[in-house]
């Protein structure tokens, strides 16, 4: 067993309660606590020492003098002011993160934007330097919701206002910015929209990679009972809170602590130590409040007694300290902890101290944990505002509650202050029994707000015909505008394939919805027709408004080059239909030909001329086998391109589907073309066919246009044959026509007019049913 000494940072409550619990590990030798109070030196093991804490390089040179193994910081500032580095550097683990990685309390400014980065529910919110005072004061008269103002910067738990109205919050922005109340920490402010809801604190354990979340705490910051007086450290709290219920702990996790430890890592500040998260529960589910990286106070006093009696708090400090936090176990009790704190008259405010402290007998499972107090002349004294936390465990939260209370009578001081109604809203709420479509994990809200942010470009795709305005039950078309004579209508309906997967995996999600609409109007676009409008489907588990709103904005982009219009959607979240951030897109297409310009036309023979139009690359069918070769390969996707170093092979693959209708319809309509074949999944040997009359087939010869490279590398690092890749991909050809002989010089010109560079003779129709390949060597 590694025999541990601990170097313990702090004076508090919180670095009483880790002592006291550090002490019972019986891999623990020796706790010393820098500098400690009048309570931490009385625990078995435990020793203070009288260093001052913000001098790094005295407090490496203690530790290396005395062997210590692991440092624990119980305070944020030593957090963000970087201790970790020092200690680092002498090869002594601390449990706590780098200075990078403490930027998330550090500056709620950074936070919040970390949080809009990796879509993590929060509040709406706006940055202020302290000098953009007007712009702050413009936004909270126009922002259209009442604000919470907050120093960016670490205020010691007090750099927050809420105002009640617009001209107390103009006041505020001017005591932060203009009369600096918060000092340094208000050179940035946080203007953010006020969520409603209860508010519960997750302590979680990470290493890095795993996050371990205790019991969800509700703390009480207000020095006056029933939440009233002036904000404080916190004043007591408890746990488990009821509201945290599993489903609500369930969604915390997935949706907020492994996506905040996911993308720390991810961005290079990996997040080792305890994250303590601050959320409200609202109607649409939980949103962060802010980050806190070390145990929080008192919440710390009340969790430490609901560990398992058999968990080793120090085995898991270490574990995750040395990056394998899954290695041990992280137990808690049933039942419920307590924290109860006493302060001094006074507090917020000043406060008178060397107050004598008598602590009489407490009851079973209640501890006393020291916080502002000092040894004087054998006598133990007041020495700050909080002063102590009374701390209980019982299986039910009243018991908790009586215990705590019980072992306050037994506790005097002079100017004694307490509240009396700590978990007040546990035990007045009455447990919903009805539950709400949030709860149920779909959220109106985000569907109204992905509706808000795509409108813009749904407008865009406005053509006669349609307005291209969205939200009502359905679309309307005006077919009699577009002045068509005797219309025939043609529909189509596709997907983007395991396309989506890719687009998934990159996190690009940009070109998906092009996809999408290339697909269905490409399918119009051979029966001879002009498309008119589009509908889209959008189905996930969980509604992320800025993934959905860049694809359906690819959606519009489609529209526009098809030249049709968006007229509605369905947007459907389905809670557990879906893996993670996974999602599934189908579109829908309507388009009118004349009656007599329908494709294929009946007359199409043997000797017909077939003409190849170049594809953008893959297009949309194949995938399941591209992803497979690119796995074979060894490549990632953000590896470079193999073909073009200027993009990331992922970004090449998602190169979007051509749309052919502006250099294609005039040709169709001009009555050149007899038949058209859109190359998708099948290649040309499954989907040419379908345009010729039964008991006619063709020949292409594969020597008449360069394969593109990126079938050549699916080619070579997959040992996909040739005619294999015929029957799967289009092989740089999206769509091939079928032209008269005599006609196939005008229609040739007639693309090369409405923009095609490249229109290739590729082969013939011929009276033998089938496709032959000739000359597929060219390929190889």
């Amino acid at each position: 067993m590694t025999v541990l000494r601990i170097l313990v940072i702090g004076s508090g409550g919180r670095e009483h309660a880790l002592a006291w619990k550090l002490s019972q590990s019986p891999a623990v030798d020796r706790i010393f606590v820098c500098p400690g109070n009048g309570g931490t030196s009385l625990e078995s093991k435990t020793t203070n020492v009288d260093v001052s804490p913000s001098d790094f390089p005295a407090l490496v040179d203690f530790a290396l003098k005395n062997e210590v193994s692991l440092v624990l910081p119980g305070p944020e500032q030593p957090l963000v002011d970087g201790i970790e580095t020092f200690f680092r550097k002498v090869g002594i683990p601390v449990f706590g993160p780098t200075a990078l990685a403490a930027r998330m309390e550090g500056s709620k400014a950074f936070s919040k934007a970390f949080m809009d980065r990796h879509q993590i529910p929060t509040a709406k919110f706006k940055v202020f330097a302290s000098s953009e005072v007007d712009q702050a004061i413009e936004y909270v008269r126009t922002c259209g919701f009442k604000v919470v103002l907050k120093a960016s910067g670490l205020a010691a738990g007090k750099g927050v206002l809420l105002p009640e109205t617009v001209d107390e919050a103009i006041a505020g922005l001017r005591e932060i910015m203009v009369d600096n109340v918060f000092g340094a920490a208000g050179q940035e402010v946080v203007v953010e929209e006020l969520l409603t809801g209860p508010e519960v604190s997750v302590l979680a354990f990470s290493d890095g990679y795993t996050v371990v979340p205790l019991p969800a705490a509700q703390d009480h910051k207000r020095i006056g009972e029933g939440d009233t007086g002036p904000n404080t450290g916190g004043m007591g709290a408890y746990a488990p809170a009821p509201v945290a219920t599993p489903e609500v702990m369930d969604r915390i996790m997935k949706e907020v602590l492994q996506p905040t430890i996911s993308g720390m890592r991810k961005e290079g500040f990996p997040f080792v130590g305890m994250l303590f998260t601050g959320l409200m529960i609202t109607e649409n589910g939980p949103k962060v409040l802010e980050y806190n990286v070390r145990f929080g106070d008192p919440e710390t006093e009340a969790l430490v007694l609901l560990l398992d009696p058999e968990t080793d708090l120090a085995s898991i400090l270490l574990a995750c300290a040395e990056r394998r936090l899954d290695s041990v176990q992280v137990k808690t009790r049933p039942g419920y902890g307590v924290s109860v704190v006493l302060a001094s008259q006074g507090y917020p405010g000043s406060y008178a101290k060397g107050k004598e402290i008598t602590i009489g007998q407490m009851p079973s499972d209640v501890v006393p944990f020291h916080a502002g107090t000092s040894a004087v002349g054998g006598k133990i004294v007041t020495s700050g505002g909080r002063v102590l936390v009374v701390s209980a465990y019982a299986p039910t939260l009243r018991g908790a509650l009586d215990a705590a209370y019980a072992g306050v009578t037994n506790i005097e001081f002079e100017g004694k202050v307490f509240r009396r109604d700590i978990a007040h809203r546990a035990l007045s709420t009455k447990p919903s029994t009805g539950l709400t479509y949030a709860q149920a994990g779909v959220s109106v809200d985000a569907g109204n707000a992905l509706v808000e942010a795509i409108k813009p470009y749904v407008r865009a795709t406005r053509r006669s015909g349609a307005d291209a305005e969205i939200g009502g039950f359905g679309g309307v078309f005006d077919l009699k505008a577009t002045g068509y004579k005797d219309p025939v209508l043609v529909s189509g309906t596709d997907g983007v394939g395991t396309k989506l997967r890719v687009a998934m995996d990159v996190g690009l999600h940009d070109y998906v919805g092009i996809d999408l609409v290339a697909m269905s109007v490409n399918d119009l676009l051979v029966q001879g027709a002009e498309p008119l409008y589009f509908l889209d489907y959008f189905a996930c588990s969980k509604l992320d408004v800025a993934v959905a709103s860049r694809v359906i904005k690819g959606v519009a982009d489609g529209c526009v080059q098809a030249g049709c219009a968006l007229i509605g959607g369905e947007t459907a979240e389905m809670p557990s239909m879906y893996h993670g951030d996974d999602y599934d897109l189908a579109g829908f297409a309507v388009g009118a030909v004349e009656r007599h310009l329908i494709l294929p036309q009946p007359n199409i023979a043997p000797g017909d001329v077939l003409l190849g139009l170049p594809s953008s690359g893959l297009h949309s069918n194949g995938f399941s086998l591209v992803r497979k070769v690119v796995a074979l390969s060894g490549l990632s996707y953000s590896d470079p391109c193999p073909w073009d170093s200027s993009v990331t092979l992922g970004r090449a693959l998602l190169e979007p589907t051509r749309i052919y209708i502006k250099s294609v319809l005039p040709a169709a309509q001009a009555g050149l073309l007899k038949g058209m074949s859109h190359i998708t999944g099948g290649g040309f040997v499954e989907n040419i066919p379908r345009v010729l009359p039964k008991g006619m087939g063709c020949f292409i010869d594969a020597s008449t246009w360069e394969l593109p490279p990126v079938f050549r590398f699916l080619m070579q690092r997959g040992g996909v044959e040739p005619l294999e890749m015929a029957r799967t991909f289009n092989n740089g050809l999206g769509m091939v026509l079928v032209v008269a002989p005599d006609m196939a010089s005008r229609a040739i010109e007639a693309l090369q007019n409405a923009g095609e560079k490249n229109v290739y003779r590729i082969g013939e129709v011929t009276a033998q049913s089938g496709v032959e390949m000739r000359n597929l060597s060219a390929w190889s």
